[in-house]
């Protein structure tokens, strides 16, 4: 069963968000780190299951920071963990609708991920997103 993974907010200033998040509203701050590879920075706030991310871009070419730019801060996409990434692809574009990514990219820690074009989405930017498979341990003498 699909799972919320993480809610990502775009934010100007990461450093002037943190105190609302993490001070005012309670949230506990697992970690701050930099994703070179998406050309931005991103606090993680563990909730419920899922996260929160706040995510500040580190360029001003990135698409992060084109979103920015057009419509300022705020929601930028929501991420479902599905089981089959490529299955739900496959379902999704028969059914017609309009991906930014036909095939999976894979993120540093062997994640598999996907975007749903925000125009399919009812105007909401969605990240489809598989865990690595785990391999069944090897045991000596069987199979």
């Amino acid at each position: 069963m699909p799972r919320l993974d993480h809610v990502a907010i775009v934010v100007e200033d990461l450093e002037a968000a943190l105190p609302f998040f993490r001070d005012l509203l309670g949230l506990p701050l697992d970690r701050v780190a930099d994703v070179p590879e998406e050309e931005v920075r991103v606090a993680f706030f563990p909730m419920g299951g899922g996260e929160i991310e706040l995510v500040q871009p580190t360029t001003s070419d990135s698409g992060v920071a084109r979103f920015l730019a057009r419509r300022g801060p705020g929601l930028h996409h929501i991420c479902v963990e599905v089981e089959d990434l490529e299955a739900t692809l496959r379902r999704l574009q028969a059914a017609g609708v309009q991906l930014i990514h036909e095939a999976p990219l894979i993120g540093r820690d062997g994640t598999r991920y996907a975007f749903i074009h925000p125009k399919s989405a009812f105007g909401v930017l969605v990240e489809l997103y598989e865990r690595p498979r785990v391999k069944e341990p090897v045991v000596p003498g069987e199979g």
